[in-house]
């Protein structure tokens, strides 16, 4: 009996020893600490967790030669191994399947074939091969399953994703939910069920978030691409065989490592191992700018990849921008269309088609330019020459459009298409003088008005000059703004006078340490705020030089927008856009209002503060610091949008200037940065504490001001860094938006919050990246440091010259109430 059994227990420590080759037979399952690697050596087979402190366990393919471990397919991505043992085991079924089993023997994946039948019964195998395949065969070599036909987020050289089949998507790719865990995320790529399966798309959940071009043929096309000594060439494949639509691409064979991927964040990259730097490199990527995203160029509107380092949003010729500031809102025709001859078909070339065609087959180039002439709702058509009939059905290609362009894009070597426009520029000369005549008699009659009205308002005119000529000679000792130079709108003095009503008192809206603020009907029409500095007062001088200074650089729908300015004897005014919410402390710090600030309001409040920091930093002509960042100088419009306004205290960073110093530290205590308050430096980093301040109010609903209204904390910084580090978020939160708010989303704006108002400037993170952090809920965020707290009484002044001053109750040297 012990001679039998011998012989038994050296086959058992053999096939133990024989699980790191390539095939798994139904005698020899896979452990967890077994691996199966293929023949070549390239990918490896086994149990992973994505992180060494994961629970989870995943069966998995991944590169077996390269150091950094890259998951190229998970088996059970949606259901792994929860309590990992040495139980836990793949193995093949008798009916020749894959199954995954825990140690408790349920079953957590399998291939479910149907085709046991061609199988051959039992004796099936699964070969892991060197192109990364997993292959489940019969013993005659059928194939059963494979993994190719079920990718998860990576396409492989020589794998043949299935885009359609029968006129339907087929293959999806579906990226991870987060780096850590490989479960089915958000992001997703496939083809349109909508347009014939005639373009592929990411999907962020049902929404689309960026389209490809239009499939025009079904050809080959490839490229060489050269790094750090190493060459990649490489061929992509569409091929259709009438009901399957499929891409392939190959790769030569001493190429390194690629592979596509979808990442977790919305981006398809073609990546290449890079031996000498130990890592992944992107060759390409989509999308590849900002305004590859779907639709980012509103409708009418183009994505131009041929004229800039950087893609821009620009308007087909015919059309013209709707908002200089915010191009997503698109481009509108200039000369609408009329249903008749008169319209023409502008050739658009190297165009990426627009979404939402109609596809008509089986059209010549001319019945597809007459179909869409004959239509008056017809906005544009293109047409394409196949050279292979396939799933479309014709060697044809006629897509029209009845709606709005969206989502379209200028690069090289795509398509033409043409857009529907009015009347061409060439006119009839018959047309001539039906044309000129009526012009020039409007042009005597406006002669003849503009004699009049220009002696009647001679007088006027000339005060007006002088006016504005002494406004001129006073902004110009405006040293760091450059008050010599600017442009800026004048505004009468009789003007300001009758929209204030002789500034009545019924129309103050406002008082501060610059004077008071009036509300005015400017023109009779245009609601204005004034902002009227104090008679014989010095106090503000300088910072209304400063102001108007900045005029003619601001623009940004996040910043109020200075309209004008007027120096009359010792009259010293500046003109505002009227904002009829008042600002953010009005609702922030008011026990009745604040519910009216529900989360979804302050958030929208919290981007919008940081794309108007960002620009002022970043995006404008100059670098502009803010130096009073506070809720009472956030002002709100009538939908709750923010706009950053008083710029008395700002300061310009000129060329490469980083960072600047002053003996006169001016500010708002507790807004104030520390390296600020107590040395006199100030950067684009001081905004960037004063934004976290602001933020952490925001949610908290507390004044930094207020410390007496936080129990055994000096400040709410300290406050709030001690409630995140234990996790108790909730007791930070403002309790009028607790029952509607997104925990995460409040979560991570405190994280953010703590990382703005860190005490080193180094540690900081800029506004853009700000911006990034709060659009991108997804990425990763830095651990904040534990904030230090100082109390600014405790700190004298450097030297004899040096000045502090600091404002009380939140209102600073310039504070103005809300408008």
């Amino acid at each position: 009996m012990d001679m039998v059994r011998i012989p038994v227990l050296i086959l058992i420590f053999l096939s133990r020893l024989c699980q790191s080759s390539n095939q798994l037979t139904q005698i020899k399952p896979l452990f967890p600490k077994d691996m199966l690697i293929s023949e070549g050596g390239d990918f490896a087979l086994g149990f992973f967790s994505p992180t060494n402190s994961s629970n989870k366990l995943y069966i998995g393919i991944w590169y077996h030669n390269v150091p950094e471990r890259t998951v190229v397919w998970v088996a059970n991505r949606e259901n792994p191994i929860t309590r990992p043992s040495s139980s836990a085991k793949l193995a093949i079924s008798n009916n020749s399947e894959l199954m995954l089993s825990d140690s408790q023997g349920h079953t957590l994946w399998t291939t479910k074939t149907t085709n046991n039948t061609a199988s051959g019964g039992t004796g099936a195998s699964a070969v892991l091969f060197n192109s990364g395949n997993f292959v489940l065969q019969s013993p005659n070599g059928t194939i059963i399953w494979q993994s190719f036909d079920h990718p998860t987020d990576t396409l492989l050289p020589t794998m043949g994703m299935v885009l359609s089949y029968k006129g339907k998507p087929a293959m999806h790719l579906f990226a991870w939910k987060a780096p850590d865990d490989p479960s089915t995320g958000e992001i997703s790529c496939s083809m349109d069920p909508t347009s014939d399966v005639l373009q592929m798309f990411i999907w962020n959940g049902t929404l689309p978030y960026l389209r490809y071009s239009v499939v025009n043929d079904f050809s080959a096309s490839g490229g060489m691409y050269h790094s750090n000594g190493s060459s990649i060439m490489y061929q992509a494949i569409m091929v259709d065989t009438g009901d399957e639509l499929t891409f392939t691409y190959t790769v030569s064979a001493s190429s390194p490592y690629t592979h596509f991927s979808l990442h977790y964040t919305g981006n398809m990259r073609f990546m290449s191992w890079n031996n000498t730097k130990a890592s992944w490199v992107v060759i390409a990527e989509s999308p590849s700018s900002g305004c590859d995203l779907y639709a980012s160029c509103g409708t009418f509107g183009y994505c131009d990849h041929t004229e800039a380092m950087n893609p821009t949003c620009r308007c087909p010729d015919g059309f013209e921008i709707i908002d200089n500031l915010n191009f997503s809102r698109g481009c509108r025709r200039k000369e609408a269309l009329k249903c008749g001859k008169e319209n023409y078909f502008m050739t658009m070339p190297d165009m990426k088609l627009p979404d939402k065609f109609l596809h008509i087959k089986n059209k010549s180039f001319d019945q597809c330019a007459a179909e869409c002439s004959k239509n008056c709702s017809c906005a544009a058509y293109a047409y394409a020459n196949l050279s292979n009939t396939g799933a479309v059905g014709d060697t044809s290609r006629c897509l029209v459009w009845t709606g709005d362009l969206i989502d379209m894009e200028k690069a090289t070597s795509l398509e033409n298409l043409y857009i529907r426009l009015g009347k061409s520029p060439v006119q009839n000369k018959s047309d001539f003088p039906k044309i000129v005549l009526p012009i020039i008699a409007c042009l005597l009659l406006l002669t003849s008005g503009v004699l009049v009205w220009t002696c009647k308002h001679r007088g006027k005119q000339q005060k007006n000059k002088v006016q504005k000529r002494k406004m001129l000679e006073y902004l110009s000792s405006a040293d760091e703004a450059g008050g010599k130079n600017i442009e800026f709108p004048f505004i009468s003095f009789e003007n300001i006078v009758t929209a204030t009503d002789n500034f009545s008192d019924c129309n103050i809206l406002g008082k501060g340490g610059f004077g008071k603020v009036y509300k005015g009907m400017l023109e009779g029409t245009k609601e204005v705020a004034v902002k009227r500095l104090s008679k014989g007062s010095g106090q503000g001088t300088e910072e209304f030089r400063n102001e108007v200074a900045l005029i003619a650089k601001l623009q940004h729908k996040n910043l109020a927008a200075l309209l004008g300015c007027c120096i009359h004897e010792d009259e010293k005014l500046l003109v505002y856009e009227y904002l009829p919410n008042k600002s953010l402390d009005y609702f922030l710090f008011d026990s009745t209002r604040r519910s009216m600030l529900q989360w979804t309001t302050r958030f929208k409040i919290i981007q919008g503060v940081a794309r108007g920091l960002m620009y002022l930093h970043q995006d404008s002509r100059l670098t502009i610091i803010h130096r009073d960042l506070k809720a009472s100088n956030i002002l709100l419009d009538k939908e709750m949008s923010p706009k950053i306004s008083d710029f008395g205290m700002a300061r310009i960073f000129c060329g490469d200037q980083l960072q600047a110093s002053t003996n006169r530290v001016v500010g708002t205590y507790g807004y104030m940065s520390p390296e600020y308050a107590m040395e006199g430096a100030f950067s684009v980093k001081s905004d960037t504490y004063s934004f976290g301040v602001l933020l952490l109010e925001i949610i908290s609903g507390l004044k930094i001001s207020s410390p007496h209204l936080i129990m055994d904390f000096p400040n709410l910084i300290v406050y709030a860094w001690n409630l995140w580090k234990d996790g108790k978020i909730e007791d930070l939160m403002d309790t009028s938006i607790m029952e509607n708010c997104c925990l995460y989303e409040v979560s991570r704006c405190i994280h953010i919050g703590l990382l703005c108002v860190q005490d080193s400037p180094s540690c900081r993170p800029l506004m853009s990246a700000v911006v990034f952090m709060l659009e991108n809920k997804m990425k990763p965020l830095p651990t904040p440091k534990q904030p230090i707290y100082f109390a600014l009484r405790e700190y004298e002044p450097r030297e004899a010259g040096n000045i502090r001053e600091f404002s009380i109750n939140d209102t600073s040297l310039t504070a103005l109430e809300g408008r």
